[in-house]
């Protein structure tokens, strides 16, 4: 089970980082964070969930005017042109074990994360605070750069900062830049019907000025049948029926009865009881609607999504045997 938004703000505040916290509704792009949250000053982040050919998976995190042409990112991490893309939907609870519309820098603390590369934009170290979703996209909070480091350094994390609109040559006499930053291990995940990632809070697509990506990046916003993947080969990959919270109805009462049983311990303390006494479970009921309303939403969301996804597949690769 991977960190929760509560868990990760608290550690947060044991690190003594300082933060501002703003909660609002369910927010999938940037436009819409900025409705809540662009009146705060500092610098609003969109965040790629991105895979190449060797399944290994990379998070950039920009800034939302910073300009990230895949085509050019590929060829800077020595992958070639089109060596990276958008990572499948399922991957996101498989991997960084946050909802659809939430990829975030934070999601590196999670153990299943452990081998993905980070880059964050060099121009986050010049704004005065920069904010990102804690693990939950029903909140955002706002901290500097520095922060950031200092909670990646305490998971042994090193924070890379690039510069993301530079297009320097590669060849033979000029190795590709960020090489360093393909990730040595991976967690190789199949794709039975891959429904790319959306990027994070970005209405308009500026990730490449590349026609066909953008083209690409359009067409996924507007998909709304999942995508077979093309040339599927037998691999040593996890098998696409592997059980998932997100695809095992067992797996997911079982994690939103522990979602919902650490909540409950958390709120029934000492102080809390005697402050609301014989009212004590109304306002415990009361908090967990309103904390995991949005959760279970996302977890029954993304069921219902990989379920979909999985019989697509099965339909699509389904062959009649001969009589």
């Amino acid at each position: 089970m991977g960190y929760t938004k509560d868990q990760l703000l608290a550690r947060l505040k044991e690190l003594q980082i300082d933060f501002a916290q703003y909660e609002h509704p369910i927010v999938l792009t940037v436009e819409a964070q900025a409705k809540y949250v662009g009146d705060k000053g500092g610098g609003l982040s969109k965040n790629l969930f991105l895979k190449d050919k060797k399944s290994r998976f990379y998070i950039v995190s920009a800034l939302a005017d910073t300009k990230v042409d895949m085509k050019v990112l590929s060829q800077r991490l020595g992958l070639g042109k089109g060596g990276i893309r958008m990572a499948p939907e399922e991957s996101l609870g498989e991997i960084l074990q946050v909802p659809l519309g939430c990829v975030t820098p934070f999601a590196v603390v999670n153990e299943s994360a452990r081998h993905v590369s980070l880059l964050l934009d060099k121009g986050f170290k010049t704004q005065e605070h920069c904010f990102f979703h804690p693990l939950s996209n029903d909140t955002s909070i706002s901290l500097h750069a520095n922060d950031l480091d200092k909670f990646l350094k305490s998971i042994g994390r090193e924070a890379a900062y690039v510069d993301l609109e530079a297009n320097p040559p590669v060849g033979k006499d000029q190795p590709p830049d960020l090489a360093a930053f393909v990730p040595s291990g991976s967690t190789i995940l199949s794709d039975p019907a891959e429904k790319a990632i959306p990027l994070q809070g970005h209405a308009e697509t500026s990730v490449s000025a590349d026609k066909k990506s953008t083209a690409t990046a359009d067409a996924v916003k507007t998909a709304k049948v999942p995508v077979a993947v093309k040339n599927v080969k037998e691999k040593s990959v996890v098998s696409p029926h592997r059980p998932s919270v997100f695809s095992d109805a067992e797996l997911l009462v079982e994690e939103i009865l522990n979602k919902t049983s650490s909540l409950v311990l958390s709120e029934i303390k000492e102080d809390f009881i005697r402050q609301h006494g014989e009212h004590l479970g109304t306002v415990v009921a009361d908090n967990i609607r309103k904390r995991l309303s949005s959760d279970f939403k996302s977890l029954a969301v993304m069921f219902k999504n990989t379920a979909y996804a999985q019989g697509f597949y099965a339909g699509t690769h389904h062959h009649r045997k001969p009589l």
